[in-house]
């Protein structure tokens, strides 16, 4: 397979680009290499994927049309997989314009160039930021989604609806996946996992949110890039029980679906903490702090619909996750 993924140097990216290497496949991955958060990082994810076989990398933005469909061209992939998009809820209120520019023109000249070249299958990457005000737990696919509390949130069901359109009018199967909290090592130093452990291991206090009263659905990415590889073998189809009188979000007549990729197992932010200072050996020092806005209070993801379409669920703790994710910021960063 010739698999065209995008974010190639980020977090998930990374581990997903390795995935596909080590079962033979060919990737081109290109990444924009912005100063979101630290380039030094994203350019030692890259080293490692660099050095393997099969791999070639194009820096590009994917809000290039022209770049994008070049890639495309010169590719001509099989199957794609869409992970590039600016990321992250907070940084959306001081600078909107990054979301539309990666998260909805980047992902315009994506379709653009799937539904021009023949690909078998688009799996991208949602966020189950989509849920925004639901307050019914677990969240399902089959939840309505239209109250996002972010700008971030927003682009991402704009992607889903997109999606959908190109499915319906072109035939393409679409597989759209709303990634829960997902941390491990190589993650990105914006997140409360890595920024928790550089305060901690410097003997800076760390920023508790919501008085320490939220709740995560923490995801492992080898969870989630086990559920990625898994999707993208079994393109999306039409369901034949979609009915148009009473439409179910989870399914369409279009070869079209959402998947939910979480833990299942909702851990209080403190007992995260907690966690994170057995594996370091350390107690934080907390500072207590009122919610942010376009945060949500609580994440849960119900993946009914996933274990039914590809026979998995995710399984690793955080006890196990943490640890893993503390070894490798220590090698990494020689402290």
């Amino acid at each position: 397979m010739r698999i065209l993924l995008t974010g190639a140097a980020g977090f998930i990216g990374m581990h997903t680009a390795e995935r596909l290497l080590a079962r033979g496949e060919t990737v081109l991955g290109l990444d924009n290499l912005n100063d979101y958060y630290d380039v030094s990082l994203k350019l030692a994810r890259l080293e490692r994927l660099q050095s393997k076989a099969n791999f070639k990398f194009i820096q590009l933005d994917v809000k290039d049309s022209v770049a994008v469909g070049q890639a495309f061209a010169e590719l001509r992939p099989n199957r794609v997989i869409h992970l590039a998009a600016q990321a992250g809820v907070r940084y959306s209120l001081e600078n909107p314009q990054a979301y539309i520019d990666a998260n909805l023109y980047g992902f315009t000249n994506i379709l653009e160039g799937v539904r021009h070249h023949d690909v078998q299958h688009l799996v991208y990457a949602s966020s189950s930021s989509v849920y925004g005000g639901n307050t019914a737990m677990p969240f399902s696919e089959h939840h309505n989604i239209d109250h996002p509390v972010s700008l971030y949130a927003a682009t991402k069901k704009a992607n889903e609806l997109m999606a959908h359109t190109y499915s319906h009018l072109f035939g393409l199967p679409t597989t759209g996946l709303r990634f829960f909290t997902v941390y491990g090592p190589w993650g990105r130093p914006d997140m409360a996992l890595f920024l928790f452990t550089k305060a901690i291991l410097k003997g800076e206090p760390i920023d508790v949110f919501n008085q320490g009263n939220m709740i995560r659905d923490f995801t492992y990415v080898d969870d989630i890039v086990e559920g990625v590889m898994r999707v993208l073998d079994k393109p999306a189809q039409a369901s034949k029980a979609f009915d148009p009188a009473e439409p179910d979000p989870a399914t369409s007549n279009a070869p079209y679906r959402v998947f939910n990729i979480g833990n299942s197992r909702p851990t209080k932010l403190m007992d995260f903490i907690e966690a994170l200072e057995t594996s370091l050996g350390s107690k934080a020092v907390k500072n207590f702090l009122p919610i942010q806005p376009g945060d949500v209070p609580a994440t849960n993801a119900d993946t009914t619909e996933l274990e039914r379409w590809v026979h998995f669920k995710p399984q690793t703790s955080v006890e196990e996750g943490v640890a893993k994710f503390v070894a490798w910021y220590r090698d990494f960063y020689q402290c």
